[in-house]
């Protein structure tokens, strides 16, 4: 059987603050939609609260409208804020119980030609199970899998599974299995929490059980750990170094319940010899795919972007009896960018430009004889 881990970036839909070229262009309004949101959560507001609150959402282009070019706010019940007419926002809620709605990103279609090469690349990993990154949401996985799948030639997955997870923006992770790989029991970790009583994961650890037509169970994880992407880098560290310590705590609860084909996958964010992945990679008993003598990393250490060593954060972590099974791997980079001078790997003919990739991120796959 063949396993593998792709991060798509999302499929349908994308929050319109990260559609740019550059990262850089979307971090300052993601910050800024952060740190409203938290402010909104907050019990009871200060007037120094009340203050910054204003000037966040002038800043997100609110001050006319609920509805600014990156963000909308929601306003079902209750007063949360009031426009005067010479201009200006004031807040006049107290507290977070005085009024009902949300914060939202506003979000806009992928360009088609990046959905389509999307689907190139998991028709042409040929998987059993692939854990995926980045999806919006069940719904949306599913009628991607039967619409966009069969467009560019490819079979749909027989399973589909999507657990909602903590990310607000829609970036959730998931499961797609061929037919005689199917999904038995499921157990989320959303709920985990941190000594603050804070949720753990950015999104979610969910944990798949997948059976094989062998006869056997592997156990997945898949993962998209804290970003370095807003937020202070020392925050994001920290942030990062719990969700690898909680995934360790989880995977050796696994093993010694006595799991023995356990796969911890996805994009971890972060480098191989990085600080705060040290609990997951230097703690454990689990072994990185691309370390064994039959893996190809196609002359690239890396996974996303320009693929050098830096660039290494998408992972097929496996247990030792998995790792023992491993027959060959490989990564998939036909869907990314390559660069213009000189073009570092081949990729579809339909990715002309940089906005025509399926992702900044490689697909990895390892084949397992279980």
């Amino acid at each position: 059987m063949r396993l593998a881990a792709f991060n798509l970036e999302n499929l349908f839909d994308r929050a319109k603050a990260m559609n740019g070229d550059t990262w850089s262009e979307g971090k300052p309004i993601l910050t800024r939609f952060a740190k409203l949101n938290a402010l909104l959560g907050e019990f009871s507001y200060s007037t120094a609260a009340k203050r910054e609150m204003v000037k966040l959402m002038i800043d997100l282009g609110l001050e006319k409208a609920d509805t600014g070019p990156f963000v909308i706010l929601r306003r079902n019940r209750g007063g949360l804020l009031k426009r005067p007419r010479g201009g200006g926002l004031e807040i006049i809620a107290d507290a977070r119980a005085d009024w009902v709605g949300s914060l939202e990103l506003r979000n806009e279609p992928i360009d088609e030609s990046s959905m389509r090469n999307t689907a190139r690349v998991l028709s042409d990993l040929d998987a059993d199970v692939i854990g995926v990154v980045e999806v919006e949401s069940r719904p949306a996985l599913r009628e991607f899998n039967e619409l966009i799948i069969p467009a560019v030639n490819g079979t749909p997955f027989r399973h589909v599974m999507v657990i909602d997870g903590n990310d607000d923006r829609g970036i959730d992770v998931g499961l797609l299995c061929r037919k005689g790989f199917p999904i038995g029991m499921m157990r989320s970790h959303v709920d985990d929490e941190n000594r603050k009583g804070e949720p753990v994961f950015s999104r979610d650890c969910p944990e798949y059980y997948i059976a094989t037509p062998k006869q056997n169970r592997m156990v997945v994880l898949v993962n998209h750990l804290k970003s370095k992407g807003y937020g202070s880098a020392e925050s994001s560290n920290e942030r990062r170094r719990a969700q690898a310590a909680r995934v360790k705590e989880v995977y050796e609860g696994l093993a010694k319940a006595g799991e023995t084909f356990i796969a911890v996958i996805g994009d971890f964010n972060d480098t191989p010899d990085s600080e705060p992945l040290h609990p997951l990679l230097a703690e454990t008993t689990l072994k990185d795919a691309f370390d064994h003598p039959s893996f190809d990393d196609g002359g690239f250490p890396g996974t996303y972007g320009a693929c050098d060593a830096k660039n290494k954060i998408d992972y097929l972590l496996l247990s030792p009896q998995l790792f023992a099974k491993v027959t060959k791997g490989g990564v998939l980079r036909k869907g990314m960018w390559p660069g213009v001078r000189p073009k570092k790997w081949d990729v579809y003919d339909e990715v002309k430009e940089k906005s025509d990739a399926a992702s900044d991120h490689a697909a990895v796959w390892v084949d397992l004889d279980i």
